[in-house]
């Protein structure tokens, strides 16, 4: 189409031509014909190349389309192909126009194609292929080996239609590991743009900022959904403990999934570490008193001392349960256990099991629902995740900290060894030849037992069984029946781990040993009711104590048999007897001196004595209990902190700390270099012997007002 013509101002000295409009889309103006009406405005005139093709108004007219196209320009557009139909070159009409920048040609294979059949043949893979079939009842049935491995790569070469081949199997007996994309084509590194070298989701090395999120945020989202397929599987692997047959609904029920819970548990540390520090701005008060507050009347009171109380512990689950034990983790000292359940036969429901810190007393830092009552409680001493606990309905059971489970990780049924009646105490001991860790229960019915943990499994032996050689009752056929006897209380020696005490109902003490499964090395008739606790001495070997529901607290010295021929009647009675007007529930003696110890009864008072300040009155007699008719249960002294925390029948736990008075230690001189364990352990047991020698000839009996 030839050029438009250039407009140009004309000069002035020009003359006007007029020329007539040649069309709408024309937009040449009219010249003025020289009056003095056009003399004001700027005439203007058409400068034509010499060359301008002239046209007439038809060839102005005419339209001329232009396509853009993305054809090929190097594209050959007379290809001729022979026809053999037709038998005949025939010129062919759609012409390819693709053109290729960058080919790359892949090593992977379909799993069920042909030729991969082919290479699984020659590496031998298909021999060890399995092939599972499952009946109705669930069983599986496993076919392999060299016939079977020749039948089923005869099949792969001859191709038979129809036939799906089992995927191939390990060495190992493992099935193969699935492949990183669900359609099997291709591998990682080429599925991206400039793709990094990644180890377990690190970037080694960062691609380009403008790819950096694209590559990035696509493997993350892919290795997320791998890792949340990973604990689908393993959650669908349910251990089934033994003797236990259990429906498909329950098996639903118990079955944990943390699909839901994977974006709360990201962020669970960060938030535990605000919710302390919120906790630490709330209870500041009560934290500057638990680190700085001394009773400054210590000073002008020789014999006396206070509890102060600091923070108070509950949970909503627990308000109607009672605290059936307490007890101290001996790897972290701000953190303890409390088991929750119920001392009414009549009024038995779910247990609990709570663990409790110091820095974040308003809710607790984890916790277990049980079926039935827990009625006590022990830590591992090395392992302390996990934790052994005796119910209401006989079982014993471990549980684990680490482990993300609702229930126990072992439990005993009533075909490997369960109690017939509630267990009271148990507890745990060192691990046994084999690395075996075990611990010991003792229940009502009679049974002292020693439980295993394998590696599957949790095994039983019946260490003893308590019976009262005293009391018989008549068979049918008139044949003595020997009368169980039932057992309340036990602690093992702190140096002998042969040598333990044991507590029953009818308010005896026997001293036995594992060595003796049929008789006791000593019993005494120590109180006129049942045995709550007995415990023996932190440093004395030979001291132990003992509490019940007779109102007293006695303390004891383990005698030999030279000794009880000498002593007579004498040698039964107690070194300390201490009535302390109501139900004592609990006992225990303190871990900083060898003649501190405390007590709490029923009507909710807590006493402390010190034999070394005053033989007959408790240092400290003090109403613990928030509210009217609240029994205290349990009490147990802090490993390295100066306070105790005591337990209750309406499930809250109160941790209180001892005045100085209370806690007196021997001052040592200035300049003296610092005392070893054993220097300390030496100097306790020569305090108490001490004490111990002016009332061995008379045993003194002491009342509490």
């Amino acid at each position: 189409m030839p050029p438009k013509p250039i407009k140009a101002k004309a000069a002035p000295t020009s003359d006007p031509r007029k020329r007539s409009k040649r069309g709408d889309g024309d937009d040449l103006t009219e010249v003025g014909d020289g009056t003095e009406q056009d003399d004001w405005m700027q005439a203007k005139t058409l400068v034509k190349p010499d060359d301008q093709l002239e046209l007439n108004e038809t060839e102005l007219k005419e339209e001329f389309t232009r396509i853009l196209t993305a054809n090929n320009p190097h594209a050959p557009q007379n290809i001729v192909r022979y026809s053999f139909k037709e038998r005949q070159y025939k010129q062919t009409s759609s012409v390819d126009q693709l053109a290729v920048h960058f080919a790359l040609d892949g090593n992977l294979l379909h799993k069920d194609s042909d030729e991969a059949r082919r290479q699984l043949s020659r590496m031998g893979l298909s021999e060890q292929k399995e092939e599972v079939a499952e009946a109705e009842g669930g069983a599986a049935a496993e076919e392999g080996g060299e016939e079977g491995g020749a039948e089923g790569e005869g099949k792969e070469e001859g191709g038979e239609e129809g036939a799906s081949p089992a995927p191939p199997v390990a060495k190992g007996g493992s099935k193969e590991k699935k492949l990183t994309n669900q359609f099997n084509f291709s591998d990682r590194a080429s599925q991206t743009y400039n793709n990094p070298f990644r180890d377990r989701g690190t970037v080694t090395e960062p691609p380009p900022r403008a790819s950096f999120a694209s590559n990035v945020t696509q493997w993350e989202i892919f290795d997320a959904y791998q890792e949340d397929f990973e604990k689908q599987e393993k959650s669908k692997e349910k251990k089934v403990l033994p003797g236990r047959k259990e429906e498909g609904k329950t098996k639903k029920k118990f079955t944990m999934t943390e699909t839901s819970n994977d974006d709360i548990s990201r962020i669970e540390s960060a938030t535990k570490i605000v919710e302390r520090m919120v906790n630490q701005n709330t209870y500041d008060d009560i934290a500057q008193d638990f680190k700085y507050w001394e009773d400054v009347s210590d000073e002008y009171r020789d014999q006396e001392g206070t509890l102060l109380p600091l923070w108070r512990f509950s949970f909503e689950k627990a308000k109607k349960l009672a605290i059936t034990s307490v007890c101290w983790s001996p790897g972290y000292k701000d953190l303890f256990a409390v088991s929750c359940g119920s001392y009414d036969f009549m009024k038995q429901g779910n247990g609990l099991i709570i663990f409790w810190t110091l820095k974040n007393p308003s809710f607790p830092e984890c916790f277990f629902e049980a079926d039935s009552g827990v009625m006590c409680l022990d830590i591992h001493p090395q392992h302390q995740h996990y934790i052994a606990a005796g119910f209401y309905d006989g079982s014993v059971a471990v549980f684990s900290t680490v482990e993300r489970r609702d229930g126990p990780i072992h439990r005993c049924t009533a075909k490997n060894g369960k109690h017939t009646d509630p267990v009271w105490q148990v507890r745990w001991q060192k691990d046994d030849a084999d690395n075996n860790m075990n611990f010991y229960s003792i229940s009502s019915d009679g049974r002292i037992c020693l439980w295993t943990i394998l590696k599957n499994e949790m095994v039983y032996q019946d260490v003893i069984r308590l019976c009262l050689p005293d009391v018989s009752a008549e068979g049918p056929d008139g044949i003595k029946v020997p009368t169980t006897g039932c057992g309340t209380a036990f602690d093992f020696h702190k140096q002998k781990d042969y040598l333990f005490l044991v507590g029953t109902e009818e308010g005896k003490v026997h001293i036995c040993s594992k060595a003796y499964t049929s008789h006791f090395i000593d019993s005494i008739d120590a109180h006129n009711m049942a045995v709550y606790k007995v415990c023996w001495n932190h440093y004395h070997p030979k001291i132990f104590i003992t509490c019940s529901a007779d109102w007293t607290v006695k303390i004891w010295e383990m005698k030999d048999k030279m000794d009880k021929n000498e002593g007579g009647d004498d040698s039964r009675k107690p070194l300390f007897s201490f009535d302390l007007n109501n139900s004592v529930g609990d006992v225990a003696w303190s871990p900083y001196s060898s003649t501190v110890f405390a007590a709490v009864t029923s009507d909710g008072k807590a006493f402390v004595y010190d034999l070394n300040v005053n033989k007959y009155e408790p240092l400290c007699e003090q109403m613990v209990a928030q509210k009217k008719k609240t029994k205290l249960t349990h009490i147990d002294f802090n490993p390295t902190f100066p306070m105790v925390i005591v337990g209750d029948d309406r499930g809250n736990v109160i941790s209180l700390k001892l005045s100085p008075n209370l806690r007196k230690m021997k001052a040592e001189k200035k300049g003296a270099p610092p005392v070893d364990e054993a220097t300390k352990i030496q100097r306790e047991v020569e305090k108490l012997e001490k004490i111990l020698s002016m009332v061995r000839e008379q045993p003194t009996e002491a009342t509490a007002n």
